[in-house]
This record gives C-alpha cells, structure tokens and sequence, in this order.
C-alpha cells in the first residue's frame, strides 16, 4: 500500500463530495471553477473523479464522488478506485473525519493497491496518499494485510497450493506471531482419529492434513475458527463437469479467511484464546478414492453415508468441528465455500450465516452492516433434518431432498457441534467473478472484517 508520511506544498487535495453535495460546491466556487465543472459533466456519482486545473496547468484538486458526506455510506469503496485511476503524485484527502471513519477510509485505498502479481507483472500504482487524519495506521495494516493473505491463498492455483503449501503459509503467518502450530499429516490422521478427513484426501499425491494453531493465554476466553481447506475440488468420483471445476482452486476459500481474520486477531493482541483448526485437503480421483455410499467414520463416532463425494466439504468439517468442540470455546465460527444453494438463495456477495445462537447471531448480523460486509442469516430448520436420514448409518452426507442444500449442510455440521456451545457457520462464495474498486476478479475476504470488529468490541 501506498501511504505517504506527511502533507507537503505539492500535494493535491482530494475533495469528497456526494450529488446533492455538488451544488452547494459549486455555489461557493468561482465561475470558471463552475464552468468547468459543468463542461466535464460531473455529477459526483459514486467513484466519479473530476481533475480542476492549476494555474500552471497541472491538477490543483480532484473531486471526488462518495456515497455519502462523511464517507460511512459505502466508506470503505470510496477512496478504493482511486490507487487506480490517479497519476503520479501525491494526494491527501481534503476533510476532516472521526478516527474510525478516517480509518476505514485509508482501508479502502489499501485495497485499491492490492496486486496478486506472482505470476503476471503489473504496473504498481504512483499515486501516494498521506495518511488521513485521525486514521489507526496499525489498525490499516493489519487490516489490509489479513485482507491481502485471503486473497492471495485463493488466487494460487493449485498447483503450487496444496494441502502441503497450505499448511506452511499457515505455519508462516502463525509464526510470526509466536503462536504454536502443529500439523497431522497422512497416516497420522488415522492414528489421531480424523478418519473423515483423511478418507477425503487419502487420493490426492499430497497428503491431507489437520492444521491446528493456538495463540493467546491459557485462561483467556476460547474463539475456535474452522475453515474448509479443500486446496482442489475435482468433485472425486462424482467428477464435476469442466464448468464448475474451473474455479475450484478456490474451495480452500474457507481456510483462507479463518488464516487472514486470525492474523488481525493477533495482530491487534486481543486478549482471547484463539485456536485455529484447517482440514487441508484435495479432493482427487486414484484408485483409493472414497466412493459413494461408502460408510465413513468420524471423530466424534457417528457414521455417515457418502451421498456424492462432490460433497465432500461437510465431511472434513465435520472432524474439525468436533474437534474444535472438545475444550467448550465461548464460541466457534466456521468458513465454508460449502454449496452453490447458498449462492443460488444470496448471490456471489452475501455470505449465508446459520447460527445456533441468537445473541451471537445478531453481534454478526450488525457488526457486518457496520462495517459494509454483510451476512444474511438462514435458518438451521429442524424440520429438515429428516432429509439427512439413513438406513445404513447414523447420518446422510447429502440427504434426500432436491431442494434447501444449504440449510441442509448447516444441519449436517451441527450434528458435530455441541448444542451448548455458541457456533456459526458461514458458507460463502470467497470470490469475485468480475472487478470493482478495491475489490478485483479473483479471491476476496467476505466476512472477517465484520467478525473481527465483534470481537474488538467484545474482548477489545
């Protein structure tokens, strides 16, 4: 990110300003400075830039269009085009906002700066911006940099991000920080008892893992986060067609998040206990594949029936949450880039959130608003937990019914959480399909900037 130390003479003013704003701007300016506004057809919508020209012809201030005046409508996208679109110099923004306002500000030019530039050079942006005033540098970067590692996790293809090289970005980001990492690989799963998470990834050349990281004092409250970590989805022997596996180097989206959000965690130094569990895994096809209607046993005893092995999500997850269960955390939050039914009922932007927990569910809800990444809450429906019945095990991984997958899988994960535990499950598309200020085609973070600001308020 592009922030530059201190103000000085050279430096262009940015001026925000929203379409019932304008006017009175252009009341209060001069005649030219009106003419040219309305010669350039600005109309201060959202994101729109207008350049006013200087005496010796070069940029004596931009305007810029927000959402709303003290940008907190769509804040955090407001200043997020600009890394982009200004040239070379230097730029600071032109009013005066509250500390978190100005914060979340500089956030959104941050990501605006953000490049996944491992395999392709990109041109870096010129443009510096001196730190708003009143803006948490710290709270920036950190924020921008457990953004950045989501995206980054999501964007590597799975050629150079299996489950092996997952488990050491995590081993990476947890170190620096001193938190203790340990890792079950292969074999090690079945001695350990995460049967389920090995017969999924048994096939892959690399081998499946449970990633276990833990920060934070002992007698600090518990936060258990859980993410799906399937680095390749080819569907196993349920084989997806060539339309939906394009992008499945992105079903270890759920892993990446829980890793970016744990990094502001301990970043930031919140007095929790934080444990962090990731079931890495491929879902490949050889000759020890897991099959359907294969019965398979899991840590916490039950047996499930394979209704598709393309459902393999659930499955690893389902070792992770019991074990996440086991020392009773005040609460457990799980990423999953689950089912397509959640994206079918909320679309690509809005992750669906099932909670077992009211109180819980709402600290989520309104902290997600607040912060302009939302969640929509969907119902753990008991009246469908019949669907996942079976007449050979204990439980269905995919039950009978045509219809509600998602609220289906949440039921199938709360089989493996205790009721009296606090616990959400987030299934989520983890991905952009096309690009927006600050927000590029490819990987994204969807939720963590909402939990994270739940958290500060809660343990802060």
């Amino acid at each position: 990110m592009t922030f530059a130390a201190r103000k000085t003479s050279a430096s262009i003013p940015i001026s925000p300003l929203t379409e019932a704003g304008l006017a009175d701007w252009i009341k209060s300016s001069s005649q030219d400075l009106a003419r040219w506004i309305t010669a350039t057809e600005f109309k201060a919508t959202p994101g729109a830039v207008a350049y006013l020209p200087g005496e010796k012809g070069d940029i004596a201030r931009v305007l810029l269009g927000v959402s709303s005046s003290d940008i907190s409508g769509g804040g955090i996208w407001d200043l997020a085009g600009l890394p982009s679109t200004l040239p070379k110099g230097r730029y600071y923004l032109d009013a005066i906002l509250p500390a978190e306002k100005a914060t979340v500000a500089a956030l959104g030019w941050a990501l605006g700066c953000y490049r996944f530039d491992r395999y392709k050079k990109m041109a870096k942006p010129e443009a510096e911006l001196v730190l708003p005033e009143n803006a948490d540098k710290a709270e920036v970067e950190r924020m921008a940099t457990g953004i950045g590692l989501v995206r980054d996790l999501i964007n590597t293809p799975a050629a150079d991000l299996g489950p092996a090289d997952l488990a050491e970005a995590a081993k990476m980001m947890a170190r620096s920080h001193k938190a203790k990492v340990k890792v079950i690989a292969g074999k090690g799963l079945l001695t350990e008892n995460y049967p389920s998470v090995h017969a999924v990834g048994r096939a892959a050349e690399q081998e499946p893992r449970l990633i276990d990281i833990t920060w934070g004092k002992a007698n600090a409250p518990r936060v258990t986060l859980v993410g799906k970590g399937v680095c390749f989805d080819s569907g196993g022997l349920d084989i997806k067609p060539a339309s939906s596996m394009l992008n499945m180097k992105k079903d270890m989206g759920g892993a990446a998040q829980v890793l970016g959000l744990a990094h502001m965690i301990m970043d930031a130094k919140l007095p929790v206990r934080l444990r962090v569990l990731v079931p890495a895994v491929e879902n490949a096809i050889s000759g020890n594949a897991f099959h359907p209607r294969d019965i398979l046993q899991t840590r916490k005893g039950l047996t499930v029936e394979v209704g598709n092995t393309d459902a393999e999500g659930r499955l690893i997850l389902s070792d992770a949450l019991t074990e996440a269960a086991s020392d009773k955390p005040e609460m457990i939050i799980d990423f999953a880039t689950l089912t397509g039914a959640a994206r079918v009922a909320l679309g690509s932007d809005v992750p669906a959130l099932f909670c077992n927990d009211d109180a819980l569910a709402d600290a989520l809800l309104s902290n997600g608003t607040e912060t302009n990444d939302p969640m929509w809450r969907m119902p753990l429906w008991p009246g469908y937990k019949h669907f996942l019945s079976s007449t050979v095990a204990d439980i269905s991984s995919t039950g009978s019914a045509p219809n509600g997958g998602a609220i289906t899988a949440a039921l199938f994960l709360e089989h493996f959480v205790e009721p009296d535990i606090p616990w959400a499950h987030i299934d989520l598309m983890a991905f952009n399909n096309s690009a927006r200020p600050g927000r590029p085609e490819g990987g994204e973070a969807q939720g963590i900037r909402g939990i994270y600001a739940m958290l500060k308020k809660r343990y802060g």
